[in-house]
């Protein structure tokens, strides 16, 4: 098998469990948030689909866009759950289209002169996508939680 087919796979997976997570929610608790500082419902899952945009773009792109204010700027602008997961999906599309039609020459391929994960190989990205991923889905597991929901077993 080659590389690509389980990368695709590690990242159907986080989508997978990230969409499991969020059916905990309706489109009523959108801008939900525990302290105004914090990402609202919405922003959390726009942050986490522009995260994938990240470092797809960083690996296999035009490199690291490393405006983080603006990046969360842009997440914040989101406020609709439906807009951010319609985003979050086509994230997901277009990482394992990317990943997926790499050649294990090009997965493999050490990022030089980068200024995130210097030398580590493009397929990397990968397991900064599931991490990241699953750390959002944690903060919004208990986001369900805080509006007196039981959010789902991902993993089910």
């Amino acid at each position: 098998m080659p590389a690509a087919e389980g990368f695709v796979e590690q990242l159907s997976a986080a989508h997978k469990f990230f969409k499991t997570t969020m059916t905990a929610f309706t489109e009523d608790d959108s801008s939900f948030s525990p302290k105004p500082e914090l990402y609202t419902v919405a922003a959390h899952v726009a942050h986490s689909a522009d995260s994938v945009d990240w470092f797809v773009e960083g690996a296999f792109g035009k490199g690291w866009d490393m405006d983080f204010e603006a990046l969360i700027a842009r997440a914040r602008e989101v406020k609709s759950i439906e807009e951010a997961m319609s985003w979050f999906d086509r994230s997901f599309v277009q990482a394992m289209a990317v990943v997926g039609g790499a050649s294990d020459e090009k997965l493999f391929a050490p990022m030089r002169d980068s200024p995130i994960m210097e030398g580590a190989p493009r397929c990397a990205i990968v397991s900064g996508i599931t991490d990241h991923t699953a750390h959002h889905r944690g903060a919004l597991a208990l986001y369900a939680r805080l509006l007196d929901k039981v959010p789902p077993m991902p993993y089910a």
